[in-house]
């Protein structure tokens, strides 16, 4: 598989990154095993020095970062500069709370004492997206390092120089050699790596191909993984909810990173009763976009992340279509240079249609009417999928009830399903396993150890 920085405005080749050869990756692995034995000693405040360090160079670099983004995977630069913004408050938040999180817990024991210690694990190998390509890492690298792992990334291949840039940040930012390493490797070599026995966990964000072929080596190798996949989140519109308000979260829901975000509003649910007036004014609102590069700080519709995403996603429309479905806004490629596609919107989809069941990862939103409440939380739950999902409600108790009944890892009220430090990330059903980001994202691979200390002449 070619690394490779392709503008995706023009699809023109920027550079091109050699794959590293199997003696240096050797040496990166071994480096980071040796890095582990020191790291794994080192306190927490020290890690804390860390990460709070790179996150300081972020954003010092923040305009050199985000056009980085910008150029290798077409996010709109005003998005990129937010994403450098989030990835820099992810490394302080873990350099500020990771030692609380991870304090002994003391239980109480019938006789005698005893507590949890939480302990490193080791070598960890992370296998991560083009979509957020500082966030994902962020979410990854933050916690383990500040629980005395050491980290290899593996980042995807149209990302390159990002993936050079993150590991630049800790270099500059005084982390030992060895404790964060970048790896310029295809998607294959990756999951022979998983089976290396210096690697004590894989965690991975990507397509469910991915995750099924990184999870089946870290399972025969009786390996910890997590995975983050695709979504299909549901965006339910309830009768009493405030339209124009709601309206204006559909779209940056379903737009945010050109559409390219697994837990965007893909599928729109709502209630018939304001079906009408949702519709016309979300259309209204798509049409108007204004086209261009996405280093263009007026662009408001860039382009996909590549050629083929976009020919995928419109292969994927015009599936549907044949199958029955119809296009009310869009539907194409757009007439110009580059990796584009019209802001579309599918509606009269029925099971058995790709755009019903697969993941649609670009500027489309499928479009569904329903009678009632009932019926809405039955269609959220008719998908494989299950990362994220939103409810729009003036009653918020209402709201509450219906996200309890809906089949995800997270669902938000009044807002698309979003990120935030202090917020577990993570799904169900083929969206994956594990959490990222907040308290419950540290502990993830840690050996949560018992200390018990009893007297000699304790019974058992």
């Amino acid at each position: 598989m070619a690394i490779q920085t392709i503008n995706p405005s023009t699809n023109q080749v920027v550079k091109t990154f050699s794959e590293m050869s199997p003696e240096a990756l050797e040496a990166a692995v071994a480096q980071a095993e040796t890095a582990f034995g020191t790291w794994r000693k080192t306190s927490y405040p020290e890690r804390a020095t860390l990460l709070h360090e790179v996150a300081v160079l972020m954003r010092e670099h923040k305009e050199q970062l985000a056009q980085t983004i910008s150029l290798e995977m077409g996010k709109l630069i005003a998005q990129a500069r937010a994403e450098i913004d989030l990835s820099a408050d992810i490394f302080d938040y873990y350099g500020t709370y990771a030692e609380g999180f991870l304090a002994d817990k003391v239980l109480h024991p019938e006789a005698g004492e005893a507590i949890i210690r939480s302990s490193p694990v080791g070598v960890l190998l992370g296998v991560e997206p083009w979509n957020f390509p500082f966030y994902q890492v962020a979410r990854f690298a933050a916690p383990n390092i500040m629980i005395g792992n050491v980290v290899l990334v593996k980042h995807a291949s149209n990302v390159p120089q990002c993936a050079i840039a993150i590991e630049e940040l800790f270099k500059n930012a005084g982390a030992p050699a060895g404790v964060y390493t970048n790896l310029l490797l295809s998607g294959a070599r990756a999951s022979e790596l998983a089976a290396d026995d210096r690697i004590k966990g894989v965690a991975l964000t990507g397509s469910e191909a991915a995750g099924s072929s990184i999870a089946s080596v870290a399972g025969k190798y009786l390996k910890k993984s997590t995975l983050e996949l695709g979504g299909n989140d549901a965006f339910i519109v309830l009768e009493d909810a405030d339209i124009d308000k709601t309206v204006e979260w559909a779209v940056i829901g379903r737009m945010n990173n050109t559409g390219q975000c697994c837990v965007a509003a893909k599928r729109l649910i709502v209630v018939e009763a304001v079906a009408d007036e949702f519709i016309a004014k979300f259309k209204q609102k798509l049409e108007v976009l204004k086209v261009g590069d996405q280093l263009d700080g007026d662009t408001e519709l860039g382009p996909l992340s590549s050629e083929q995403a976009a020919a995928d996603i419109a292969r994927q429309v015009q599936d549907s279509v044949d199958a029955g479905a119809t296009v009310l806004l869009g539907g194409h490629r757009i007439d110009r240079e580059g990796a584009f596609m019209e802001a579309t919107i599918l509606t009269d989809l029925k099971p058995g249609m790709v755009a019903y069941h697969e993941e649609l990862f670009g500027p489309v939103a499928s479009f569904y009417r329903v009678a009632n409440e009932e019926e809405a939380i039955k269609l959220a739950n008719d998908s494989s999928f299950g990362l994220g999902g939103s409810v729009f409600t003036s009653d918020i108790e209402r709201g509450k009830r219906v996200a309890d009944q809906i089949d995800t890892g997270m669902v938000f009220i009044n807002h698309p399903t979003w990120t935030a430090p202090d917020l577990p990330f993570g799904g169900t059903k083929r969206s994956g396993y594990g959490r990222e980001l907040s308290g419950l994202g540290i502990e993830e691979f840690v050996n949560k150890k018992l200390i018990r200390v009893s007297a000699l002449t304790d019974p058992f």
